[in-house]
Order: C-alpha cells, then structure tokens, then sequence
C-alpha cells in the first residue's frame, strides 16, 4: 500500500531539521550513511540549505523520511544489482507491478503531497488525451478504503502517463542557476526519462547552488536520491551549472530539461 505523510509528521520533521545537517569538511559526503530525512543531508562547505514554506511541495520534498534499509529494490522485491549509484532511499513503498518507473515516481510525490494535505481536488495528470482528476475517481467509486483508492488511483495514471506527458505538463525554467527544490529534469522520449530535485542549497557569498536528484527506473524500482557519478567530492550534491551537461548515474541531461511546476 502506498504510504503518506501526515502533516503532523512534517512539523516534527521541520524540528528536527533545524540543527542537524552541517558543513561536511571531514569526508567525501556521500560516504557518510544517509541520514533519516533528506534535509539531514550534510552540505558541502559554505553552503546554506534553502527554506520554503511549510505548506510548500518543496518543504515537502525536503521532509520526506530515509530508509534504514538503504537498499534500492525492484517492484518484484527483488534487490537491485547495482547498489553504488545511490546515496539513499525513499520510505515509500514499492507498487508490485512494473509500473512506478522514472515519470510515475515523480507523479507519485506530487500526488503524496497532496493527498497528504486533503487536496484530493488538486491531484491531477494528463495523457494526451485524457485528464485524470482524484477527486473524480473519488465521485464515481464506492470508497472504503481511501489509501487503496489513491493506489488504485496512481496505478490508473502510471499505466496511461509517462516522461511526454510529464514533460507537457511542466514549464520550461529559464535558467539552471535559479534551481529550487520540486524542479524537474525530464525529457520526453522512449526511453526517455525524468529526475526531481528533493533539496537545494545556496553559497550566500558566491550565490552559488547545489541540488540532490532522486529517481526511480526501469524496471520499477525503490525511489532514491542519486550519487554525483562526475563529483567525488560533492557527491551527493549537484553543482547548477549554466554551462555543462547534467551527467547522472544512469543518463545525461542539458540545462533545457529543467521545468517547474
């Protein structure tokens, strides 16, 4: 079953966030064993995380819980042959079908904060032909159960939507160098894929960013924050830069694939 996050559990979490995640001098970050939310995410040297707004998608986003376990598994619960490319894991459950690859997990997040909130009016996606609202879903089935029916729901858009519609329903961003957290890195295509940005901070000298990327694949897979394939040292961290390719683990993207909400 798909797991949500009370608001109540985002206020704890916006405490216990306060104090935790420091200046990274000693080591390589991503060495370092994840912590239990994102934004405990050490910060490279002379960076400051960047604060939203408690009602935000990005506060959200930020606030979302690490697995333990740090382990990547497939749909099928079977553990992902490669356990390198990753910094850490999302505590959400894995759909058991191949359907929650790279679009669908950012879909997903989208959709968990707002049904986190009660928003049900404001889950929405599109395929090119179809609009598919929960609240209409909600209006037209016998509902016992409301987490299966956001399950049921999702299945319904992971099946119909993918990185075209995803790509359609975004708006481009000007620039790489203004990066928030919910950004989106996608490109339309078969294959083509699709990365959310999960937390953000800034140099306050140099006005610099970095940002962490967090994925799923193909085959369906556990939703993780990605390592820096390019950067040892920043790692997990992502330095926006204007002028060069976005190299992840498993694809490159350009600068002209970062879109916003």
């Amino acid at each position: 079953m798909l797991k949500s996050i009370s608001i109540s559990a985002i206020v704890f979490a916006l405490l216990a966030c306060t104090n935790k995640a420091k200046d990274n001098t000693n080591k390589p970050i991503a060495t370092s064993p994840p912590p239990s939310q994102i934004c405990e995410t050490p910060l490279p040297k002379g960076f400051t995380r960047i604060a939203y707004d408690s009602n935000s998608f990005a506060f959200f986003l930020q606030h979302i819980h690490l697995k333990k376990d740090n382990t990547v598994y497939y749909y099928d619960g079977a553990k992902k042959t490669n356990q390198e490319s990753h910094y850490a894991v999302l505590d959400f459950a894995v759909p058991k079908k191949d359907l929650q690859q790279c679009a669908d997990a950012i879909m997903r997040l989208r959709a968990e904060y707002f049904f986190a909130r009660k928003e049900y009016h404001k889950i929405e996606f599109k395929s090119a032909a179809t609009v598919y609202k929960f609240q209409e879903f909600l209006n037209k089935n016998d509902i016992a159960d409301m987490h299966k029916a956001f399950t049921d729901y999702l299945e319904i858009v992971f099946t119909n939507c993918g990185t075209y519609n995803l790509s359609d329903m975004l708006h481009t961003k000007q620039s790489i160098l203004d990066i928030e957290v919910g950004d989106v890195f996608v490109k339309g295509g078969s294959p083509g894929h699709a990365m959310i940005v999960v937390d953000a901070a800034m140099n306050k000298q140099t006005q610099e960013r970095v940002y962490l990327l967090a994925q799923s694949f193909m085959p369906a897979q556990s939703i993780h924050i990605v390592i820096n394939p390019n950067n040892d040292a920043l790692s997990p961290w992502y330095k926006a830069d204007a002028n060069n390719a976005i190299i992840t683990p498993g694809y490159i993207f350009s600068t002209k694939h970062l879109k916003t909400w």
